[in-house]
């Protein structure tokens, strides 16, 4: 079995998610393990009394990002999650796909735009953008690379790139899907699908419309929107509400008794 620098850097290098989990209280403190989601533990050692909950524990924070300290009794472990850079997709060229482009990067997304419309679709328009694809999309399907880590928002109203689109990214497994359009529009684009025939759980993968309610009216405030509720989904927590108010702590606690993710 490899070091666990070692796996942590083919992890790295792969794209694969995965954690490191080091004891750092109680019996047995200072052992360490790498968990790869798919394949378990690949490096390291850790205590064989809680690995089920443990593993089971990890698999939860890594799906949703999240790095946590957790109490097994009088041991206390961290569980840090080693996540692969994430993806947006964009579908639409328009001028809130600029400003989500540019926001998104500096969040550390790997941008793609994609648009039929070569005026509106230029790397000068999306400097930041990892790849700047023209063409409608089914004419560029085998260059869009959907997976668990890719966040995609149709920012275009034509149902000439909906239409291909959706089909594509609902039998995906996207980590997020948003769509614009007023809620009529939303409305009128489930009845399409269902009658379609694609099932209901997966027509109700669509945020429709896209983002969060801050009264976004320009751009780059709809593209604050729809980053917010991208995070959201990200790390499976928040209520998308003002901190203004609410009790308890702000943010999740690092410590937790076991049983309680």
């Amino acid at each position: 079995m490899v070091s666990p620098l070692e796996a942590v850097r083919g992890l790295v290098e792969a794209e694969r998610l995965g954690a490191v989990v080091t004891v750092v209280d109680g019996p047995g403190v200072g052992a360490k393990g790498v968990l790869d989601r798919t394949e378990g533990l690949i490096a390291g050692t850790i205590p064989e009394d809680i690995s089920d909950h443990l593993v089971s524990d990890a698999a939860h924070l890594m799906d949703r990002e999240q790095n946590r300290t957790l109490a097994y009794g009088p041991r206390h472990v961290y569980i840090e999650t080693v996540a692969p850079q994430p993806r947006l997709m964009i579908f639409g060229a328009v001028h809130i796909a600029q400003e989500l482009c540019r926001m998104a990067h500096g969040l550390g997304f790997r941008v793609i735009v994609n648009d039929a419309r070569p005026v509106f679709t230029t790397e000068e328009r999306f400097p930041e953008a990892e790849s700047v694809i023209v063409g409608w999309p089914e004419q560029v399907a085998d260059r869009l690379v959907i997976d668990a880590r890719t966040y995609v928002v149709l920012l275009s109203h034509d149902a000439r790139f909906e239409d291909p689109v959706l089909p594509l990214v609902l039998d995906s497994p996207a980590k997020y899907v948003g769509v614009m359009g007023s809620r009529r529009t939303h409305r009128r684009r489930v009845d399409r699908l269902t009658a379609a025939g694609f099932p209901e759980h997966q027509v109700a993968r669509i945020h429709g419309p896209v983002g969060l309610d801050i009264g976004a009216e320009q751009p780059g405030e709809v593209a604050v929107s729809i980053l917010a509720e991208m995070i959201q989904v990200r790390y499976g927590s928040g209520t998308g509400e003002s901190l203004v108010g609410r009790a308890g702590r702000i943010h999740l606690q690092r410590t937790e008794d076991e049983g309680d993710l």
